[in-house]
């Protein structure tokens, strides 16, 4: 038997044991066949039998840093030689070092870290501090948003996987700016602002503000659709926040450190937040772990009040380490910044080409290294492209040595940031084939 074979055979055993022992999330489980991956570096994947892949979803659009970065895996392997696990109720060097650097990226006056075994949870005890703090119960969060899978997380969350799970009490949700689709008739980012702010104020008030504890947003909604906030938006939340005494948490899960071009994707707007959650990309994910950045104001409330929520692993030595290694290795070599660079340079003007060339294409928009292209079946009435073929483009990609991060009529663009000029060319000529493809289909 060849090494070829051997290798084929590892592929064949591992989808044979995926398919009878693992569960998947978000999936009718008998159609599945997901794809054997058997290493990675930098922006690519492979499996057994050596074929190749080009990650343009970061997995789950968190592998900002790229796949098996050597400064990240050398911080946990010296860690687990040290200390592999403590209890979250010690004080533990590596965990400080990683809530020092996580608060120095953080605005003034935030200087605390809760740390959860990811974003989820980061939301459930955002939320319970924001009740405790306030002494309020609802929270308002928006429709086109993902918060997480866990109990408040999903009622706060405004897709489709809110609705079979909707157990948590006091979720309101309203409709943010969305100019492609805009819900208030608006024909600027400027009347879409006004009009999308007027609308959560008309609900702040219709559900009485002193029984508001928060208001809940992803800086910029990533799952739902990548849509960069027009210029005031988040300035005006927070302002309608302070005005009724109402907190407002910010979600950077996906869209925190580098994704955007920044550090924070906050850093992008004028806006203040009593609560940041991450997880997702201060490791890029090499260790579960994510968190809630806390204003002092917030923290001070349990100073003499017992904050009832913990977690086992929080805190854990080896995500702690995964963090100072990826933060160290970001800010070392100038990451964050080639992220805000290849895409103002490289991804949004080729991005753009393709929406020019491409009638199937209604709309791109991002940041960084976080975009989407919209596809519609037809441009002029923006119908959504159906599943079907949304299904063909995605099978197109991979057949091409690309995976692709595809949402509902949606493919969103978001590789490592470490991504290269080079590798983005590769990318787009494979979503130029594709998309030909689908031009045909509509035509």
């Amino acid at each position: 038997m060849t090494q070829a074979d051997l290798d084929r055979d590892l592929d064949a055993l591992t989808a044979e044991l995926d398919k009878g022992h693992v569960f998947h999330s978000w999936s009718a489980q008998a159609a599945l066949k997901p794809l054997p991956v058997a290493g990675g570096l930098g922006t690519k994947v492979w499996d057994h039998s050596g074929r190749t892949y080009l990650d343009f979803s970061s997995q789950l659009v968190n592998v900002n840093i790229g796949h098996q970065h050597p400064a990240v895996i050398a911080a946990i392997k010296e860690q687990a030689d040290k200390l592999a696990t403590i209890g979250p109720a010690t004080a533990n060097l590596t965990r400080g070092e990683a809530a020092k650097r996580i608060t120095a990226l953080a605005p003034d006056g935030l200087d605390k870290v809760f740390f959860t075994n990811g974003g989820a949870d980061a939301i459930e005890n955002a939320i319970r501090m924001a009740r405790l703090h306030t002494g309020r119960d609802k929270v308002i969060s928006r429709y086109r948003s993902y918060h997480g899978n866990t109990g408040a997380a999903i009622v706060a969350t405004g897709d489709w996987r809110r609705i079979p799970n909707e157990y948590a009490r006091g979720h309101v949700h309203a409709f943010g700016p969305y100019l492609y689709r805009s819900e208030f008739w608006a024909t600027t980012p400027e009347e879409e602002c006004e009009r999308a702010l007027q609308h959560l104020r008309r609900v702040v008030e219709c559900e009485g503000p002193a029984s508001v504890a928060a208001i809940l947003l992803e800086t910029i909604p990533g799952t739902a659709g990548i849509m960069v906030p027009p210029p005031g938006y988040l300035a005006g939340v927070g302002a309608l926040a302070d005005e009724h005494g109402i907190l407002l948490i910010l979600d950077e899960v996906m869209a925190g450190f580098g994704r955007t071009g920044e550090w924070l994707a906050l850093d992008g707007f004028d806006v203040k937040p009593d609560l940041i959650t991450f997880a997702k990309g201060v490791n890029s994910g090499y260790v579960p772990v994510g968190g809630v950045i806390i204003s002092n104001e917030v923290a001070a409330t349990f100073d003499d009040r017992v904050f009832p929520g913990g977690l086992t692993y929080s805190g854990h030595p080896l995500a702690a380490a995964s963090i100072v290694g990826a933060l160290d290795a970001m800010q070392a070599e100038g990451i964050v910044d080639h992220a805000r660079q290849i895409g103002a340079e490289v991804i949004g003007p080729g991005l753009a080409e393709l929406a020019d060339k491409h009638r199937v294409v209604g709309e791109v928009r991002g940041l960084g290294v976080f975009w989407a292209m919209e596809l519609v079946a037809d441009p002029a009435t923006r119908e959504p492209l159906p599943a079907a073929l949304m299904g063909k483009a995605k099978a197109a990609c991979v057949e091409r040595g690309l995976l692709p991060f595809v949402v509902d009529n949606r493919i969103h663009v978001v590789p490592p940031c470490v991504v290269t000029a080079d590798e983005v060319g590769e990318a787009l000529a494979t979503y130029d084939a594709v998309l030909t493809l689908l031009d045909g289909e509509i035509a």
